[in-house]
């Protein structure tokens, strides 16, 4: 089983909880990203959520990239940075669907893994 850390817009908010619930039923331990649900400070929740992405307890990063902004499977600022600091990190980093075609370079080369929307795949 995985020690998952969840990252994604709070736009999506719904979809990380639902997408985490069904996680935590196939036995993963999922992390969620608390202090945005809570609407801290945006320093206090960037930091909290790096915290559980450097963690020895976390072992993979999904990212929950959804059509956004009119663009497919979009990853804003705050996600990429998340995939950056778990690839330092050297975690597994999922997209819960394809590759978002701008930072194609950077995702390949960070060996980031597309689930297409299967979870089951994890």
């Amino acid at each position: 089983m995985r020690n998952i850390v969840i990252c994604g817009s709070m736009k999506v908010k719904d979809k990380i909880i639902k997408i985490g619930n069904e996680l935590e039923k196939k036995g993963h331990k999922v992390f969620y990203p608390t202090e945005c649900f809570e609407n801290k400070p945006k320093e206090i929740a960037s930091k909290a959520h790096f915290d559980r992405i450097s963690s020895k307890e976390s072992d993979t990063i999904l990212i929950i990239n959804e059509k956004a902004h009119g663009k497919e499977n979009y990853i804003g600022p705050n996600s990429f940075a998340e995939i950056a600091f778990g690839f330092y990190f050297e975690k597994d980093i999922y997209l819960l669907n394809d590759i978002y075609e701008p930072y194609l370079d950077e995702l390949t080369g960070w060996h980031v893994k597309t689930l297409k929307g299967k979870i089951n795949k994890l």
